[in-house]
């Protein structure tokens, strides 16, 4: 049973993307598991099958430690770690087909502390994958579009598993501009040129230079544009990740 880690900034959709990709991977005739990763959610688009609010949660740790909700929140980031073998089982005793794990809504929670990377590798010896969310209404503005390959970047060079990259939340922006990141996205030239035209002075030159220096790291961003609430896209996303997790294709773009 496969696992894919939706990963994201926090508003870029990974909630409701894991609630709408599981439905129309059910509607397919996979057998999905859901689990949520997230200790302080306090409402879920989806009802998780594994919950590790069962095991950690971010208002006892409060009540217990005395701590304010942040300090809760990288206390749990690091307890979940405790709970490994609680959480495999669990995902084992599923029998699912594929799992989806929704990530901490903070992603710095779970991307950038030594806990992250010790979860994605012992939770279960299954392949997996990462799908990371780029919020298309953020990164419209290529200042953002750029920020966001560095954050991907920077998340892949946490992992090293194989990396999917989302442009979420299509349906809240004209096509022109879907059309836009998705060109940016193939085509650094594209970028390039947009970089050039839409940006002024030391705007234009950090990020035409981290777009280069990203780039020649041999990473790639071919987005595939995506909307929880009209669906689009869903087939092309469980192609490609059928392909990386049940034919062990190597993809880190």
């Amino acid at each position: 049973m496969p696992l894919a880690f939706i990963i994201g900034t926090a508003g870029s959709g990974k909630s409701l993307f894991t609630a709408a990709f599981a439905e129309w991977l059910k509607m397919s005739k996979q057998d999905v598991a859901v689990v949520n990763l997230d200790p302080g959610a306090l409402k879920l688009p989806y009802q998780p099958d594994i919950d590790v609010r069962n095991y950690v949660e971010v208002g006892d740790i409060m009540e217990k430690y005395g701590l304010g909700p942040n300090g809760a929140l990288v206390m749990a980031a690091d307890l979940i770690a405790d709970e490994i073998e609680n959480l495999t089982r669990d995902i084992e005793e599923a029998h699912a087909d594929i799992v989806l794990v929704d990530t901490p809504g903070q992603m710095e929670l779970f991307a950038f502390r030594a806990s992250g990377p010790y979860i994605v590798d012992e939770l279960t010896k299954e392949p997996k994958a990462l799908i990371y969310l780029f919020d298309a209404v953020f990164s419209i503005n290529p200042l953002n579009y750029v920020s966001n390959m560095f954050l991907a970047a920077a998340v892949y060079n946490r992992f090293f598993q194989p990396q999917v990259h989302l442009l979420s939340k299509t349906d809240l922006i004209p096509k022109k501009d879907v059309q836009a990141m998705a060109n940016w996205s193939a085509n650094t030239n594209a970028l390039e040129d947009a970089i050039e035209q839409k940006l002024e002075g030391s705007k234009r030159l950090f990020s035409r230079n981290m777009m280069q220096a990203i780039t020649k790291l041999g990473m790639q961003f071919h987005l595939i544009p995506i909307s929880s609430k009209t669906n689009e896209g869903m087939v092309n996303v469980n192609t490609l990740l059928e392909r990386i997790l049940n034919e062990g294709e190597k993809y880190t773009t």
